[in-house]
């Protein structure tokens, strides 16, 4: 296979070096497991903690004479991965057997697919950044293909002495392989992609993206050269599990190979893993050819073949994907940031438009973002474990668009809710928390605090922007209670200053 370099070298992302600027090249393969109830080859199911080995049949134990029967549901996970890919999808694809051997695979071959994949090339659009100037940059990830596989089972090496367990739960659950192109160039844009590509699987709900359970993990290909130059020597990062030390792992490797190389060494093509205690990567084995695999297709699996209604059909019930969401949260008004952050995750982008149904879409996006969001990531919880629910927060919303609270009761509110949950009007009613809009008492005020610093006055009369100072100690002194915007004109008829 001729692979094609599809960017030009991009100054900014550049890693220096003793003999100059290094380019590096990153390519990525996410294995996904795919979201089925069953196996991809068998009725076992998938289920997600169970007991060691309770999940397990004998077809995924290799026992002899058991045949492979294909989960159509796993077929069409892969095509609406495919399609939310904008990948080309191939009516006919051919499963492989390749042989290695590893005690936690018991058939010694993985039933996996080489030549002829059910998916084909595709590509994801990634936003980079804030840059200094907070700007983000679109850059377009290519995809190579998309294959379905089995997994292999778990060896735990951890439960006796002198001796490795195995558990052959996860044997043969579906994985979606997806290898993107050597389009990556910075530890960023793979964190970035590998952020996007977890939220595309999740709206469409073809593998749940959770990390730590080893439902996604990312083989990391890394390599370096001068800027523009040829393709240098690659290594592969194996089951990386977090975004994070993907990040983490390919800042590492990259600084090892330029130092490296400028020490007049070479680098050899092999297999690593990261280590997240001391944050550096280690020499697992030389790396493996598809040659060393010896790929034939499998004789118990017919070629698997669908036309174009088959495809059409899944296509029609596909959702809403994050770039499409992104684009109308834009045409109604949101800039693109604030968009990126709501389709970031479907939960969140869900709340969103509850909160926003019928209100200012700005207005619930703010508390949603600066608030909610805000709230969430101090106290760890997540937006699906969130006390503020979309129809509080609504409510909270149109308080403040009535007029019957002011952003600064709002936000105290908000606190009250979080604490104690409740609904939010009968609270202000409760507990005397209702916007002071009598011009006469808010009059007072302004009064008193005009009466109390005559040295104030004076230099707000010569620079005006200080009337804004009275604002904030009529505001304390009503404790958040009156309307800003007449306690704002009071003030500036007061002091004489014209708006």
């Amino acid at each position: 296979m001729t692979i094609i370099d599809t960017r030009t070298p991009d100054p900014k992302r550049l890693v220096s070096g003793a003999t100059g600027d290094w380019e590096i090249v990153i390519g990525m393969e996410v294995h996904a497991q795919v979201t089925s109830n069953a196996k991809l080859f068998s009725g076992a199911s998938t289920e997600f903690g169970a007991a060691p080995n309770a999940n397990v049949s004998l077809v995924d134990a290799a026992m002899p004479g058991m045949l492979p029967v294909i989960n159509e549901e796993c077929v069409k996970q892969a095509i609406r991965t495919g399609l939310g890919l904008k990948a080309e999808i191939n009516h006919r694809s051919v499963f492989d057997r390749k042989n290695y051997f590893y005690p936690d695979l018991p058939q010694g071959y993985q039933i996996s697919q080489y030549k002829q994949p059910i998916v084909g090339e595709g590509k994801v659009t990634v936003s980079v950044g804030p840059d200094r100037q907070g700007n983000f940059e679109d850059i377009e990830i290519g995809i190579e293909r998309l294959h379905l596989e089995q997994d292999a089972g778990k060896s735990m090496h951890d439960q006796h002495p002198t001796m490795s367990f195995v558990d052959l739960n996860r044997s043969g659950v579906a994985l979606m392989e997806i290898v993107s192109k050597p389009d990556l160039r910075s530890a960023d844009e793979a964190k970035a992609y590998l952020t996007k590509l977890r939220s595309i699987l999740r709206y469409l709900g073809t593998c749940d993206g959770n990390m730590d359970e080893g439902s996604m993990r990312a083989d990391v290909n890394v390599s370096v050269r001068k800027p523009g130059g040829e393709f240098g020597t690659r290594c592969e990062i194996k089951n990386v599990n977090s975004i994070r030390f993907v990040g983490q792992a390919i800042e590492y490797e990259a600084r090892r190979q330029i130092a490296l190389i400028e020490d007049g060494g070479k680098v050899d093509q092999e297999t690593r893993l990261f280590d997240p205690g001391k944050g550096e990567t280690r020499s697992m084995r030389s790396k493996e050819e598809a040659h060393d695999y010896r790929y034939f297709p499998d004789p118990d699996l017919l070629p698997l073949e669908f036309d174009q209604a088959y495809v059409d059909a899944l296509a029609g019930d596909l959702p809403e994907l994050p770039d499409e969401k992104k684009a109308r949260f834009v045409g109604l008004g949101l800039s693109a940031y604030d968009a990126s952050v709501l389709v970031s995750e479907k939960a969140i982008a869900g709340y969103y438009e509850k909160v926003a149904a019928g209100r200012d879409g700005k207005a619930a996006a703010n508390w949603v973002i600066n608030d909610l969001l805000g709230a969430l990531n101090k106290s760890g919880k997540d937006i699906e474990t969130t006390p503020v629910s979309p129809d509080q927060l609504g409510a909270i919303v149109d308080l403040i668009k009535e007029g019957t609270i002011s952003g600064k009761i709002a936000k105290d509110l908000f606190e009250i809710v979080w604490n104690e949950g409740g609904d939010p009007r009968r609270l202000v009613e409760e507990r005397g928390l209702k916007q002071v809009t009598d011009t006469g008492a808010i009059e007072k005020a302004v009064d008193e605090i005009i009466a109390a610093n005559p040295d104030k006055v004076e230099q707000a009369k010569a620079k005006p922007t200080l009337a804004g100072w009275f604002v904030g100690q009529v505001m304390k002194a009503t404790g958040g209670k009156a309307n800003p915007q007449a306690v704002n004109a009071l003030v500036k008829a007061k002091l004489g200053i014209e708006e």
